[in-house]
């Protein structure tokens, strides 16, 4: 590693008092290095995006994503298909990619194993959908995407009450969406196989997940979920029960949730997914914790069109 860009949200996360000293930390652990580094600061949604591309202009060999899932997916949009390497300082409330690689602790100490960090090729998914608008448009994405009750969570989370009160309000909101949604069915079109052809599935929450762990209570949702899988793992949900997803949730909370007839674990290179004819309600769409617009959607995985810094010990 020769030269890198540090780009940071200042708002991200609990703390913004604290970030231009974790900041200036990292900076600090560069340098010391011999490396060359510097801090790009986003001050309007969209803005990591252009910065990734400035840094790359600039001759950067790594963008280290300063914030959460969020900022991350931000960056990533530039960095795909290019050999500039992602590079993760988890200081945002949510930190999943963070948590999959163990880059957890202070900026320095993450600074220091990032320095120690093996460049790997990974594969990311990619997700096309239709925005509010009308309009087509696609995003990559390195943690998870989703349809249903997942996205409208995601769509509730006021700003100022994530950045007081944290993961907290994550559970407050999915609560609210569990107790108040009708989970409505779509349908979810699964590709034709070696083994015949392809099938129709009626889901009201479809999730595809790109990582082994989310860190904290949620580890390994999805058995068999890699950066390195050159499939989806999707969570299906195929009920509208509520009773059926507090159960499978209450279970994966303890690591003892098991698949079944009503919720099924599928291992697909793509899918597509459409809302029922005449139904009235418009599903939301997201990826990595961003909203994007709604159904239709096709998702599937870009192989190795990524390079990430994964630390030593790391099995993401």
């Amino acid at each position: 590693m020769r030269r890198v860009a540090l780009i940071y949200n200042p708002v991200s996360g609990q703390y913004s008092a604290r970030r231009k000293a974790a900041i200036e930390e990292t900076l600090a652990v560069f340098r010391e290095a011999g490396v060359t580094a510097e801090a790009m600061e986003t001050k309007a949604a969209g803005e990591a995006t252009i910065h990734a591309r400035q840094a790359m202009s600039d001759g950067c060999d790594a963008v280290l994503a300063c914030g959460g899932d969020g900022t991350v997916h931000e960056i990533l949009q530039s960095l795909v298909d290019s050999d500039v390497a992602l590079g993760v300082i988890p200081l945002g409330t949510a930190n999943a990619l963070a948590a999959n690689l163990g880059l957890i602790g202070a900026p320095a100490k993450i600074a220091r194993k990032l320095l120690e960090a093996e460049p790997t090729r990974i594969s990311v998914g990619r997700i096309h959908y239709q925005d509010q608008a009308g309009n087509p448009g696609s995003r990559y994405f390195v943690v998870a995407a989703g349809i249903g009750a997942d996205a409208l969570v995601m769509s509730r989370m006021d700003a100022g009450l994530k950045r007081r009160l944290g993961y907290v309000l994550y559970l407050i909101e999915c609560f609210r969406t569990w107790a108040t949604f009708s989970f409505p069915y779509f349908e979810a079109v699964l590709p034709a196989n070696g083994h015949g052809g392809g099938r129709v599935v009626d889901v009201s929450q479809l999730l595809a997940v790109r990582v082994r762990s989310f860190g904290g209570v949620l580890n390994k949702l999805a058995p068999g979920a890699s950066l390195n899988n050159g499939n989806l793992s999707l969570l299906a949900f195929k009920t509208q029960s509520r009773m059926h997803y507090l159960k499978f949730l209450l279970a994966a909370l303890v690591g003892r949730h098991t698949f079944n007839g009503s919720i099924e674990l599928l291992e697909t290179p793509s899918i597509e997914c459409r809302a029922h004819n005449g139904a009235l309600e418009s599903l939301l769409v997201e990826a990595d914790g961003e909203v994007l617009g709604c159904l239709p959607v096709r998702l599937e995985v870009v192989p190795h069109s990524l390079t990430l810094l994964i630390p030593p010990g790391a099995q993401p």
